[in-house]
């Protein structure tokens, strides 16, 4: 799903413009980044919470070469889903993959 797929299905069951809505979108989507970018986590209930977690310098290996390269420290995004979501996807009625 894409966001323009997002758009497109919140403006059907909104009734709202598909400009609008994907300008709704596209600021969720904005604070959301923001809030990331400066370390806040961000809960939404019912769907998941999204933090940044720090991962450590560590040093690894060039499969190629065989020689050790430093990694440096970095942050990432990360998402948990709640509960709900889990239960929700686990238990998906007549959706095959």
């Amino acid at each position: 799903m894409t966001k323009a797929d997002i758009v497109e299905q919140i403006a059907a069951k909104t009734g709202l413009t598909k400009t609008d809505t994907g300008l709704v979108v596209e600021g969720v989507l904005e604070a959301l980044k923001d809030a990331l970018i400066t370390g806040e986590t961000v809960e939404i209930r019912g769907f998941g919470t999204f933090k940044i977690k720090q991962r450590a310098a560590r040093r690894a290996r060039n499969p190629r070469t065989g020689e050790p390269v430093d990694i440096p420290e970095k942050f990432v995004p990360t998402f948990k889903p709640s509960r709900e979501l889990k239960d929700a996807v686990a238990n998906r009625a007549g959706i095959g993959l």
